[in-house]
């Protein structure tokens, strides 16, 4: 809870912030937990939570959108219509007079070449460009991209083959594969368009990254890692122009930090609320919390080259000994809730309507345990400090949880990501993590995130052989009850039978404000300022 003092000074109705000579437009402040876990705003170095609340709707744009209001259901954006060929391929028409920070018109040309290899797959030997058939007179531009960007690229659009232009403002993807899901894919974040002139004017990647040229309704006037993000308005936005003259960032790890931010003047808006400081917020009548659950799920992952978790039994008995409810009771005051596995509603048809997770089941635990000759080895536990909401609080409880089944599980705190995936400091043995669904169809997340591309095999914790060559069929087959069967093996597999993760409890993600704006909060990390949603 925030101090007494700290509520009773706050004031009862804050003046608007301070407006630039000649820009009736009001500048906001919003107080953050992270901006950016790789230091640079290019989405697809940046597949986060954090990231997220930026890009979409504010700096970056896809050729399909979504209604950040409603449902998350798709709608035109960058493209105005499309239409499916064949199995294979989607055709898009673009919108007219679409204008880049810098001032350039969007083409096709800039379509194909956000989805290049210069930009995208790299131009290495093995590195996808052979997918792609080089335009003449378009060389390399001889700078290396980080190996996570070709890595994301590569699971985000696995089959593409080529992207052509057929016209000015019309573009035509081809995948090698036949793929339902190849829509949803052009939706997601990574997907999204940015000017090839401005990419190929930079003076290197990092350049380019700490300051893209997009579509969005805001462009960055200053990046500061670790620090500060400063986007201004892009008054020649085809949306309309923006509500707001600036909107800055501010990264502030501490709970407290942020709201005192918000009650004190300084901020008009603090991320990432924890459930149990809602009321001291809105005790204040001139502030309001919003949000709740959206798509994303947080979980635990198993590595199994750990010699105990080897063994798939302790790692079925670490998922019957986690009380889900009771976490989400306890931490979340019944804010969100437990899901039925890794999956959401709005997967349709593919939803499993009948699935659950593992269920809490203590005897269960200790028996596996027992059947596995598990003598108390210590177990590690991976931990960032509370990078996600109430996050160091659930593992204090997940391990007493565990303890009471006889496990020996112990925290490890690291700084950052990187640390929790390096094998140089010792054995890893679980750790944290979310995984989102950025398009409603199972592959955007059993498949993106724990298939044979997945980060969980990519950086060697997990594997299964049956379970990747489900996750090759998944993606390529096109008849849905096969599909449907094929999900439900891949669950079998990955939350039963060879645990990959265990899924804790759907996300909910909690926006502090002055109660004198007019904004609504969108079911996602996303953060909306256009002009439909903002006022004061």
């Amino acid at each position: 809870m925030l101090p007494r003092r700290t509520l009773l000074a706050a004031p009862t109705l804050l003046a608007a912030p301070a407006l630039a000579q000649g820009d009736q437009r009001p500048a906001i402040t919003i107080a953050v937990q992270k901006i950016s876990n790789s230091n640079t705003l290019e989405v697809l170095r940046e597949q986060s939570n954090v990231g997220e609340r930026i890009f979409r709707s504010s700096l970056w744009e896809s050729l399909i959108g979504r209604n950040w209001q409603g449902q998350l259901e798709t709608q035109p954006a960058l493209a105005t219509q499309w239409r499916r060929i064949d199995d294979r391929t989607v055709e898009f028409d673009l919108r007219d007079g679409v204008r880049f920070h810098d001032g350039r018109e969007m083409t096709a040309e800039d379509v194909v070449f956000t989805f290049g290899p210069e930009r995208m797959f790299g131009t290495g030997e093995g590195s996808g460009a052979a997918l792609f058939q080089r335009a003449p007179g378009t060389a390399p531009q001889g700078r290396e991209l980080p190996p996570e960007v070709p890595a994301v690229a590569r699971r985000m659009l696995p089959a593409l083959e080529r992207v052509e232009a057929v016209g000015r403002h019309k573009v035509r993807f081809v995948n090698r594969t036949p793929d339902v899901t190849l829509e949803g894919r052009l939706s997601r974040l990574g997907a999204d368009i940015m000017s090839r002139a401005g990419f190929e004017a930079a003076g290197s990647w990092l350049d380019w990254a700490r300051k893209p040229i997009a579509t969005g309704p805001y462009m960055v006037a200053e990046f500061r890692p670790d620090v500060s993000l400063t986007l201004v308005a892009h008054d020649a936005y085809w949306g309309g122009r923006p509500p707001l003259r600036q909107i800055r960032f501010v990264e502030v790890p501490e709970v407290a930090s942020r709201i005192n931010m918000l009650l004190s003047g300084e901020a008009q808006f603090a991320c990432d609320i924890p459930p149990d400081q809602i009321g001291a917020v809105e005790r204040n009548r001139a502030f309001e919390v919003q949000g709740g659950t959206i798509l994303n799920h947080r979980l635990m992952c198993f590595d199994k080259s750990h010699p105990v978790l080897r063994d798939a039994r302790v790692r079925r008995a670490m998922t019957h000994s986690i009380d889900r409810q009771a976490i989400v009771d306890s931490l979340w005051s019944g804010r969100t809730v437990v899901p039925r596995g890794l999956q959401w509603d709005y997967y349709g048809e593919m939803f499993l309507s009948d699935w659950s997770v593992p269920r809490f089941d203590l005897a269960e635990a200790r028996r596996l345990l027992r059947e596995a000759n598990y003598r108390g080895e210590p177990i590690p536990y991976r931990l960032l400090n509370n990078y996600y909401t109430n996050q160091v609080a659930t593992a204090q409880i997940l391990v007493e949880m565990w303890r009471q089944a006889g496990l020996n599980v112990v925290i490890e705190m690291r700084e950052n990501f990187s640390q929790v995936f390096d094998r140089s400091t010792g054995q890893r043995g679980v750790r944290d993590w979310s995984n989102s669904a950025p398009f409603n169809d199972p592959v955007s997340s059993l498949v993106n995130q724990h298939g044979p591309r997945g980060q969980q095999q990519q950086i060697g914790e997990w594997t299964n052989e049956e379970f990747n060559r489900l996750s090759d069929l998944l993606e390529t087959d096109t008849d849905r009850a096969r599909r449907r069967a094929t999900f439900r093996r891949m669950l079998e597999i990955a939350e039963r039978e060879d645990p990959a993760f265990t899924v804790l409890h759907q996300n909910a993600t909690f926006t502090a404000k002055r109660r004198d704006i007019r904004w609504r909060a969108a079911p996602a990390f996303a953060m909306d300022f256009r002009a439909q949603n903002w006022g004061a």
